[in-house]
């Protein structure tokens, strides 16, 4: 037993070696892969000019961004229904300038607004068939 015992305890041994080094490498490499995506992300713009997406109506430098904060606390987002926009900055923001054109998923609404001394632009837009219009982008003009 003793001498089963003597030739087996070095291969156990290098089997958890191995398997400890195994290890080290796969925590290493996803440390690595989360680095690098993270670099990625942070040079990113935080806001992106219009693309070939972007309505007709919107000017052609304008910049689209994800969240419109404004200095009373109040703030638009992307995804917000154009009834909670009109709940929150009051129908008297909008300029009474709007423009219809077709989208990915049906009708798509590009609206001007004037909130707070911000001049912006909503454009409105289903995100499922048959669905609400929710904010698709929020330009800067």
């Amino acid at each position: 037993m003793d001498a089963l015992r003597a030739r087996l305890g070095p291969v156990v041994e290098w089997a958890i070696a191995a398997a400890f080094l195994a290890a080290t490498v796969a925590v290493g490499s996803l440390i690595l892969q989360e680095f690098r995506s993270s670099r990625l992300h942070l040079t990113a713009p935080a806001a992106r000019t219009q693309t070939d997406s972007a309505p007709a109506a919107v000017p052609p430098r304008a910049v689209s961004v994800p969240v419109l904060p404004f200095r009373d606390g109040k703030e638009i987002r992307v995804g917000d229904t154009a009834a909670s926009v009109a709940a929150s900055l009051g129908r008297s923001a909008e300029s009474g300038r709007q423009e219809v054109d077709r989208g990915r998923l049906g009708e798509r609404i590009t609206r001007y607004y004037e909130y707070a001394g911000f001049r912006f632009i909503l454009v409105f837009e289903p995100f499922e068939r048959n669905g609400e219009p929710r904010i698709g982008a929020i330009y800067l003009p």
